[in-house]
């Protein structure tokens, strides 16, 4: 009876895990450049020993995340970039270690660093970006910022720094609680002149409202099953105890 109970309750637990990773899908449906993170169950043998395992508990885990482009969205704001294709934006995460994101809405600070809508300061060819005083900024195709200077005219328009853009393997990627991507061996990703961006352009997420609707309703079936398991489990043990003090 006891390995029924344990059986069910691993199931219902990772039911929870499961859920809790749909959850947060779900609550990032309107985050800018937001990948929707996969999760899978499976059975795992608990051996004692030599031989076959005694049972199998479940096992929920988040493998990768879907990387597939969210929808386009033209903002005509010239602080906004999204990447075309494959590819990613190199910040500085809070911990000074290189992190990856596909995240475009930027903004300057009041020291002039180019920041993500998080404050997470973008990477650009030798440490985080950091412009003048201004009028206007453009941001070019392969990540080159061009800025007129104050107080300057149009012609005066120069190249001040370039955004690192990257294409890791995504298999050699990893996402973190903070939602930033990271190399699974620590180093960081070298920048790849192929990657292509659009300014003025907003990556939306690539969430599946009802994919993850449905999903939910699914996990919150297995959640009940379980739970009527380990009920029918406490009943057959009760009723056995009685049993034995029949006898």
């Amino acid at each position: 009876m006891d390995r029924a109970l344990y059986i069910a309750m691993t199931g219902a637990k990772n039911n929870m895990a499961a859920q809790a990773v749909r959850a947060n899908n779900m609550a990032n449906l309107n985050t800018a450049g937001f990948k929707a993170d996969f999760e899978q169950s499976r059975s795992m043998g608990v051996y004692y020993g030599d031989g076959q395992p005694t049972r199998a508990y479940a096992l929920t885990e988040s493998p990768q995340a879907d990387f597939e482009s969210g929808p386009m969205q033209t903002t005509g704001n010239p602080m906004d970039v999204a990447i075309l294709g494959e590819g990613l934006i190199a910040v500085q995460a809070p911990d000074g270690s290189e992190a990856y994101t596909r995240a475009g809405n930027l903004n300057i600070d009041a020291s002039g660093t180019l920041r993500t809508a998080n404050g997470l300061a973008v990477m650009g060819n030798s440490g985080p970006i950091s412009l003048p005083p201004m009028d206007k900024m453009e941001i070019g195709s392969d990540g080159t910022i061009s800025v007129i200077a104050l107080g300057q005219t149009a012609e005066t328009m120069v190249e001040t720094n370039r955004i690192k853009l990257v294409k890791p393997d995504i298999k050699n990627l990893e996402k973190g609680p903070d939602g930033l991507f990271r190399q699974r061996d620590g180093l960081p990703a070298a920048v790849d002149a192929s990657v292509r961006v659009a300014s003025g352009v907003l990556e939306g997420s690539n969430v599946n409202a009802m994919s993850e609707f449905t999903q939910i309703l699914s996990l919150a079936r297995q959640y009940d099953m379980q739970l009527k398991l380990m009920k029918t489990t406490e009943d057959n043990a009760s009723a056995s105890a009685q049993l034995l003090q029949m006898s």
